[in-house]
């Protein structure tokens, strides 16, 4: 018996070290760079006692990467957002009869109030991933076939999680606390695109973080992924029905599911709605704001 507890002493022992050399090896990239440009200079000046001088130290680590991930969201937000809004995003829709009084002022104020709970549990994960306890990886080895399959697996494999997982958040018990906050922009703009509760922001994020536990995946591709989740969620708000081939879930899709509510669950295709009954076509002359305000306007005529 003797001989099993040392065993298994000798075993943590041996899986604590290759963690922590791992961790050494597989600092992220964007923390790694922050650390030399800014981070450093910083513990220097606000470190208590200097504990935090050592850039492997946990407490240090924590609060680097909830401030970078806290920063550089609100930056993507706030500028992938502004560009959307000034070139694509079609301003008709701001005489939509469904556009809220001040909605843009509303889902900007919405996101930068929500984006710093979602940074602090979205740093909680990315802590564990930097201390080496993910299946992220450094180098190429493994070859640009692998790269590409696995960016694709990542895509299917978090599209089908965030279905269901968006699909619970319309159930009647976690929708009115939660969800229904992001429906109140039915007429959602690029700005709507982060504009929701904390809680369910990072809810529909932890496929991405459960992908990286479970699944090899190059630590740059990781990165990449992730700026382009963002750049994904931001288009299919605008309103600019792009794509119409019925496989992408654009923002024609996503713009019926702001109206309806129960359709278009998805978040990058329409298999999973096909698949569980959930699917609605765009109704592309009725989503055309033009048409609407013509209707209203209509309307209003013959009440007066």
């Amino acid at each position: 018996q003797a001989r099993s507890i040392d065993a298994w002493n000798d075993y943590v022992e041996e899986s604590v070290r290759r963690r922590r050399e791992r961790a050494s090896l597989d600092m992220d990239v964007v923390i790694d760079f922050e650390d030399e440009y800014f981070f450093d200079w910083f513990y220097q000046k606000a470190s208590p006692g200097g504990t935090w001088l050592d850039r492997q130290d946990p407490t240090r680590q924590f609060w680097s990467i909830y401030a970078t991930v806290m920063m550089h969201g609100a930056f993507l937000y706030l500028a992938f957002s502004g560009l959307d809004w000034m070139f694509f995003f079609d301003k008709d829709y701001l005489k939509h009869p469904k556009f809220l009084k001040n909605q843009v002022f509303r889902e900007i104020l919405t996101a930068m109030g929500s984006i710093p709970v979602m940074s602090f549990l979205t740093a909680i994960v990315f802590w564990y991933e930097v201390r080496g306890f993910s299946k992220l990886y450094d180098n190429f080895e493994r070859g640009v076939a692998y790269e590409v399959f696995s960016v694709a697996a990542f895509l299917i494999f978090t599209d089908f999680c965030i279905y269901w997982i968006h699909r619970f958040l319309h159930h009647p018990i976690l929708y009115g606390p939660i969800h229904k906050q992001h429906h109140l922009w039915k007429v959602p703009t690029p700005w709507a695109s982060h504009a929701f509760h904390p809680l369910d922001g990072f809810a529909q994020s932890t496929p991405y973080h459960v992908y990286a536990f479970v699944f090899p995946m190059n630590k740059l591709v990781y990165l990449g992924m992730f700026v382009f989740v963002n750049m994904w969620t931001i288009s299919i708000h605008d309103g600019n029905f792009i794509a119409k081939n019925g496989v992408l879930n654009s923002a024609a899709h996503h713009s019926e599911h702001h109206l309806k509510f129960t359709c278009n669950y998805g978040q990058y295709f329409t298999f999973w709605d096909r698949l569980f009954g959930t699917h609605r076509e765009p109704d592309f002359p009725n989503l055309n704001p033009r048409n609407a305000i013509k209707s209203a306007a209509a309307k209003a005529e013959k009440a007066g």
